[in-house]
């Protein structure tokens, strides 16, 4: 199914529900009620504007659906800005004039004999109204450029607008609604009916412009085909056009059902004839992405706990296994257009299984004692330079992150393909610039490596020979592979510094090696080692040490024995000497070889280093 089919779809579950306008209408944001008597005098001016916060917020009203304003004028119907309405504005308004005479004639000729009382009161309201009269009125100089609408005085305390009359119902339903006067069969729904010439806009897009932008728009000659003009180079009927943008602003326009990944901004919802088991998918797939702390606490939560430790769905609840179909959409705004950044349909199942299998290539042990939720945009903010603040805490800058990476990595956990390429690059080319190995980066790295190595059928295999799909989930000491040891050798280098000079050093072998020993272990290990065994070891083997938390000499000349065991051991294992450099899945190798040495023993078997992973706790994001 295409996404405007899919997008049709939901607007019908959504009409049956009553959360989306009828054909023809939209929800806008409106600032004032102007109620009128029955002879076409103001009664009232209303503002309706949420003032709970700091600046007052219009307010969302169901109103006839906007004209498509590209460079010309086009008024709306019975409502509109100031400009068009009252031909007033807070800014130069150079087509002011024009702009409230085509909001009048348009008025005058479809109001003219009208019977209904509201009707007829607008129509001799715009006959007799002149711009200056908004001075006269003494009305608030903050209403300009608010979006009016307009009721009858008698009507005004039940919050009826003039829109809302039947008559004026009908006269927008006998007007068409702004409907297409060419006929044809529609792409989208495969029936014929008018054909949308201008698609209406979606708004919400972050980044996009904020009168709305278009998925679908032909505004140049490169972009038609065989002379035709609009949408008749791609027909879509206008209910089609209608049911798409509205259920697509629908979702942009809450909470629930989208969230934001780098620059695209992701609606999803799902398409099942069960309706509560479709809201139960779109709140566990919400979780999946920014886990919420109500939903995580309540029924939502314990099935997303089940979820996250493999458990099938099928096993969890059936009905959201194979009844349900889920939809993805990325939008990312491109000048006045949308580009559809990713798009995702497959049963919520699969997509259960795709984000299962991204939990279990992000595991990795140890995790600090406060591990934090695994977002996307916690995945994201890890390509970005970090920083340490004032207050000790970790910053990242995300500005520098790269939308398209964003995208690409959403994209991988959604469909279980392997990640972009440009990720494990990024990530140590940050590591390398900032030496924050915090536990989600290198999990990022290890799922990266792992995902890679599954998709090309390089895993390792245990004693029975299948592959390891646990591979780098805990350090493994019988692990043959180089890289992942010589990180582990490099994180008892540093562990025989900090023993015997104490966690105050201003500039460890980690701040001042890491980025190199990883790329080009060669040129550097030799003297680590020969550093450590000089200075560090001998020195705890003497019974002295720096450090705090070692207790006596005897202590300092076991944790110095302990250490010179464990490095000659792996040294030893290097007897073909060392390689040169690395590659980008060597060093990742590496630094997860590292990280779990470093951070995975505890203090009574190795001596007493204690584990400190409290640079993984206090991250700001």
């Amino acid at each position: 199914m295409s996404v405007l089919a899919s997008l049709v779809r939901a607007y019908d579950r959504l009409d049956e529900r009553g959360q989306v306008p009828p054909f023809g209408y939209s929800v806008e944001k409106i600032g004032f009620v102007i109620s009128l008597n029955a002879d076409g005098t103001v009664a009232n001016v209303t503002d309706v504007r949420d003032a709970s916060g700091k600046k007052k917020q219009p307010r969302m009203m169901q109103v006839p659906q906007p004209a498509k304003r590209t460079s010309g004028i086009a008024p709306n119907f019975l409502w509109d800005k100031t400009s068009y309405v009252f031909g007033i504005t807070a800014g130069d308004g150079k087509r002011v004039a024009e702009e409230h005479a085509a909001f009048v004639k348009n008025h005058l000729d479809a109001l003219d004999g009208a019977d209904d009382p509201g009707l007829h009161a607008m129509f001799l309201f715009l006959k007799n109204w002149t711009p200056d009269r908004f001075a006269e009125l003494e009305w608030p100089e903050e209403m300009r450029d608010q979006n009016v609408v307009f009721a009858l005085e008698s009507e005004r305390l039940q919050k009826r607008s003039l829109h809302d009359r039947p008559a004026a119902k009908a006269l927008w339903a006998k007007m068409g609604g702004g409907a297409g006067t060419v006929e044809a069969i529609c792409l989208v729904t495969g029936t014929g009916g008018p054909i949308a010439r201008l698609h209406p806009a979606v708004k919400g897009v972050w980044g996009a412009q904020t009168a709305g932008a278009s998925i679908v728009s032909f505004n140049l000659d490169a972009f038609t085909s065989y002379g035709h003009e609009q949408g008749d180079n791609a027909p879509v009927s206008e209910v089609a056009a209608f049911k798409y943008t509205t259920a697509l602003n629908h979702f942009l326009a809450g909470r629930k059902n989208r969230v934001q990944i780098g620059d695209a901004s992701t609606v999803f919802w799902a398409d099942a004839s069960n309706v509560e088991a479709a809201e139960e998918a779109e709140s566990i797939f919400g979780a999946f992405m920014a886990p919420d702390e109500e939903a995580e606490a309540g029924e939502v939560g314990d099935r997303l706990k089940l979820i996250r430790k493999g458990v099938p769905l099928r096993e969890i609840e059936p009905a959201l296994a194979t009844g349900v179909r889920f939809n993805v959409l990325g939008l990312s705004p491109n000048a006045a257009r949308l580009s559809v950044r990713y798009w995702f349909e497959d049963d919520f199942g699969v997509l259960t299984e795709n984000y299962q299998r991204y939990v279990a290539d992000m595991r990795l042990e140890p995790q600090p004692a406060k591990r934090m939720a695994v977002t996307v945009r916690s995945l994201v903010l890890r390509t970005a330079p970090a920083r340490i603040d004032s207050t000790s805490q970790v910053k990242f800058d995300a500005d520098q992150i790269s939308p398209l990476l964003a995208g690409e990595i959403f994209r991988s956990i959604l469909t279980g393909a392997r990640f972009p390429e440009s990720l494990l690059p990024t990530l140590l080319m940050r590591i390398r610039a900032d030496h924050l190995l915090d536990s989600i980066r290198i999990s990022l790295i290890k799922a990266v490596l792992v995902r890679t190595m599954r998709i090309e059928d390089r895993l390792p295999m245990n004693e029975t020979g299948v592959p390891k799909e646990d591979y780098l989930v805990r350090s493994d000491p019988d692990d043959p592979n180089p890289a992942r040891r010589l990180g582990r050798l490099f994180a008892l280098v540093e562990r025989a510094q900090l023993a015997a000079l104490g966690d105050k050093v201003n500039v460890t072998v980690k701040d001042k090696f890491l980025g190199s020993v990883a790329a080009t272990p060669r040129q550097v290990f030799a003297k680590l080692v020969l550093n450590a065994e000089q200075h560090h070891l001998k020195k705890l083997r003497n019974g002295h040490s720096d450090a705090g938390w070692i207790k006596d000499s005897n202590h300092a000349r076991g944790v110095g024995a302990a250490l010179n065991r464990d490095i000659g051991r792996l040294w030893a294992t290097f007897d073909d000497g060392l390689p040169a450099q690395h590659s980008n899945e060597e060093q990742g190798l590496f630094l997860v070889g590292y990280y779990q040495e470093r951070y995975g023993r505890k203090a009574e078997e190795d001596g007493g280093v204690p584990d400190e992973t409290a640079q993984t706790n206090d991250i700001e994001e």
